[in-house]
């Protein structure tokens, strides 16, 4: 029996898909056509689901190791009790995508499970390549470890967060803490986290239904890595699948599609950190592709998995 998408994604896709068959995908290596075709997606699905009136943002910068200065912004929900915070870092493959592209998502986050978030605006390469952007990450945690008093966080208490790249930053933020000795993470929810340089031979079950494309890969990686995408010395705090040793890592919630190009390098993933003895909650959503959740948000699909997210932020 082959793959197929889930009834209620294809539904919403089908209108997306209609336009997209008449468009020319962008060749391997152009970012700037990638980045004129996705953020208008991006910032459309964001603001295509309400968003909460009750969640407050507030702008912070700090500066980074090079003296560039890195905007973060800082949501909370009205009443929330002090306890919990996460650093959320947004998809986008590394090339593209920026902070008031992911205000929706975010907000929602924070009004629904009532824990505050700080997304981080990092520099996207191939401008900035590895390791500038996962530096800005490491650099926003000092800057919410060393601000937690005033902001009402517990710094015992800290997750990240990020979905597809921001997820693979997310995870590697986590691997550059542990051999930096902190500051701290409690938690790692990675959604369909992009963690291997070395995804490049199209599956052909996945293929047809990819979302984010195998030339996307080949175009972001290099984009990161330069040269060294795909050949022996790309360290896991660049590609986090690229991991030996997962000893020591905080617990990980993982979930990706059985249709995303990321699948097989999500499922490993989990596989290791458990083999490592971490804590690993990972969930495999069938016929569902990548960023199916903000497509196809009434799916029922999409509203498991968003339950399951808003559940284990409250966790923390």
């Amino acid at each position: 029996m082959a793959l197929s998408l889930d009834p209620e994604i294809a539904q919403a896709l089908a209108p997306m898909a209609g336009a997209m068959a008449d468009a020319t995908p962008p060749a391997v290596g152009d970012i700037a056509a990638r980045r004129a075709m996705w953020e208008p997606i991006i910032g459309a699905a964001g603001t295509a689901q309400p968003i909460p009136d009750d969640v407050k943002a507030s702008e912070h910068h700090t500066t980074a190791g090079d003296g560039a200065q890195i905007t973060m912004r800082w949501y909370t929900k009205d009443g929330a009790a002090p306890g919990p915070a996460v650093l959320f870092f947004h998809g986008g493959g590394y090339i593209f995508g920026h902070i008031d592209l992911f205000d929706g998502p975010v907000s929602r986050y924070v009004s629904a499970s009532g824990v505050p978030m700080l997304s981080v605006e990092y520099r996207r390469a191939p401008e900035h390549p590895f390791p500038t952007p996962l530096e800005d990450a490491h650099t926003a945690l000092r800057w919410l470890h060393a601000h937690a008093a005033e902001l009402g966080v517990d710094p015992d208490r800290i997750g990240v967060m990020g979905d597809s790249a921001g997820g693979g930053m997310a995870a590697a933020l986590t691997i550059l803490a542990r051999e930096r000795g902190g500051p701290q993470i409690a938690r790692q929810i990675l959604i369909m986290p992009m963690l291997d340089d070395r995804t490049t031979t199209p599956d052909p079950h996945i293929a047809p239904y990819a979302l984010w494309s195998y030339d996307d890969s080949l175009t972001a990686w290099p984009a990161l890595l330069g040269e060294a995408a795909g050949g022996p010395d790309v360290p896991a705090t660049a590609a986090p699948a690229r991991l030996e040793d997962a000893t020591g890592l905080p617990p990980a919630y993982i979930e990706v599609g059985q249709l995303d190009v990321f699948r097989d390098e999500d499922t490993a993933y989990a596989t290791k950190l458990s083999r490592a003895g971490v804590p690993v909650e990972f969930h495999l959503h069938p016929g569902a592709p990548h960023e199916f959740d903000s497509i196809a948000f009434t799916s029922d699909v999409a509203r498991r998995a968003i339950a399951d997210r808003i559940r284990v932020l409250k966790s923390i």
